[in-house]
């Protein structure tokens, strides 16, 4: 390729989700430039993973950016609504062991930082931090939904992601992509790569459609990593020594009647050597149990999953998934982009994996590089960005578990070893002691997980941090008390306004949300 050369041809290698998304952030973006082209190359004989089911509230944004109707994806994709993550049984195991993670700020987060004062309110009322600073556990302990009827379509009272079957996502992204957005579809298997004299690839030779040609090449081919793994060799950084969890057991658990509660959060049960994730869709739940087959065997974690699950669960197929958490040294090289499981994969855990892909597609598109010149400095750029974010995320899964008190397996008690927990973190830690989680402790506006996200973990865990800093004045300390009392305001009103989650998608389904 001339230096000068137009990015014209954008060609991702791959379906599912991530080739769907990527295809179609790219091809919105730049619908009014007719000289680009999306095409997608997916292989007719391979399937999907097909288990990334929960998502961020970014899903909303990346829906809109492409056009989408909330109420037809809702409807097609047996979407529900998610606030948030409860974990249960992970700091001590007992049955009344849980927390919350949710998904809005704590209360007046940018006016002041509830976290200092906290313990004193639930030293009085033994409310959990984020029932103190957050409305949204309230709401999710209800069973309630983020929004009514009257909210238009990605609105809310309160703010929200989903929970969605990816089978039916993908499928819907591709009808969405090939009839809205022009975006060109190839069922065709890659049988070999032809490069030019700097080594981009210059093209894809397919067994069923020829010879495909590209400027710029997205490898979405899964854990296969067919370009930025088999071609150019791009080394993967394991990091199995911090995150144990390599394998799942999945399966999908009918509900036992059709108006049976969906739950408006993820839950996420710890057991002897991993956890359970526990997503209800409209129609079903996905269930699945990760764990470290160093810790315990696959016979026990398939009595645990049958424990859970109940009476009927001998009768489900199940589908064992390995896990080999870590990513691509670098995601780009030369004219190759590597999104989704091709860039890397860590574990379920706080459904980390979609949200990289739509902040991956979303660089790509807006970034898009408007020749070969610029593409170097796009990638450095995009390699930059995505190690820190990596990074970041291993270390907050790592918080996780490093927080558990439990000693019953020696999986919880290994993951408590420095020697198994990041340097960077251990830093945050020391800090920690002495001043809650705040945004200036992070130097980066990469961040995946905000300093809210942090405290939601950390004191939902029972970490203590010291009343050690400067004096609090009393203009502060009545502050923080309005916020409080805010809050409880807060839960009142979502407790009287709200429906259940249930409720709100069977009248999405008859009615539709008010488009925007």
């Amino acid at each position: 390729m001339m230096s000068n050369q137009a990015i014209n041809s954008v060609v991702i290698v791959g379906g599912g989700t991530a080739g769907w998304i990527t295809a179609g952030r790219i091809a919105a973006e730049h619908q009014h430039n007719p000289s680009i082209e999306v095409t997608l190359i997916e292989s007719p004989d391979i399937s999907p993973i097909g288990v990334g089911e929960g998502t961020w509230p970014t899903m909303r944004t990346t829906l809109l950016k492409l056009g989408i109707s909330e109420s037809d994806f809702i409807n097609q994709c047996d979407g529900s609504f998610k606030q948030g993550a409860k974990f249960a049984k992970w700091v001590t195991g007992e049955d009344d062991d849980f927390y919350y993670h949710p998904l809005v700020l704590p209360q007046g987060f940018h006016k002041t930082n509830l976290a200092k004062y906290w313990h004193e309110q639930h030293q009085k009322s033994g409310k959990s931090f984020s029932e103190l600073v957050c409305y949204q556990e309230a709401i999710c302990e209800q069973g309630l939904a983020p929004k009514t009827i009257r909210h238009g379509e990605f609105d809310a009272l309160a703010n929200y992601a989903y929970h969605l079957d990816s089978a039916k996502f993908s499928a819907f992204l591709q009808q969405h992509c090939t009839e809205k957005l022009g975006v060109k579809h190839v069922l065709a298997n890659v049988e070999s790569i032809t490069s030019h004299d700097n080594n981009d690839i210059a093209s894809v030779i397919t067994k069923e459609a020829g010879e495909i040609f590209g400027d710029l090449f997205v490898d979405c081919t899964g854990f296969s990593a067919l370009l930025i793994g088999k071609h150019y060799d791009v080394e993967f950084v394991p990091c199995d020594d911090v995150l144990f969890i390599d394998t799942a057991l999945a399966v999908q658990v009918p509900y036992e009647l059709d108006d049976s509660p969906i739950a408006s959060h993820t839950i996420s049960t710890a057991q002897d050597a991993g956890w359970i994730w526990d997503i209800g869709l409209q129609h079903r739940r996905g269930v699945g149990h990760v764990f470290s087959s160093r810790h315990t065997s696959k016979e026990r974690a398939y009595e645990q999953l049958g424990k859970y699950v109940g009476e009927g669960f001998e009768q489900l197929q199940l589908r064992e998934i390995p896990i080999k958490s870590g990513h691509r040294k670098i995601f780009w090289k030369n004219n190759c982009v590597a999104v989704g499981l091709s860039a890397g994969f860590l574990e379920p855990l706080e459904a980390s994996a979609l949200v990289l892909v739509e902040l991956s597609a979303q660089l790509i598109a807006e970034q898009l590089p408007a020749c070969r010149q610029v593409m170097d400095v796009v990638a450095n750029r995009f390699n930059q960005t995505f190690d820190y974010r990596w990074q970041r995320i291993i270390d907050f899964l790592k918080l996780h578990y490093m927080l558990s008190k439990r000693t019953d397996n020696a999986f919880w008690v290994d993951n408590r070893n420095p020697d198994t927990i990041p340097n960077s973190l251990q830093e945050l830690m020391t800090l920690w002691q002495y001043h809650p989680p705040a945004d200036h402790d992070f130097s980066s506006n990469n961040e995946v997980f905000p300093a809210a996200s942090y405290q939601y973990v950390l004191y939902g865990m029972g970490f203590v941090t010291e009343n050690l800093t400067h004096a609090v004045c009393d203009r502060d300390h009545n502050l923080a008390l309005q916020q409080f009392q805010l809050n409880q305001q807060a839960i009142s009103k979502a407790s009287r306004l709200l429906p259940s989650n249930r409720e709100l998608i069977n009248k999405i389904r008859q009615y539709g949300l008010q488009s925007v």
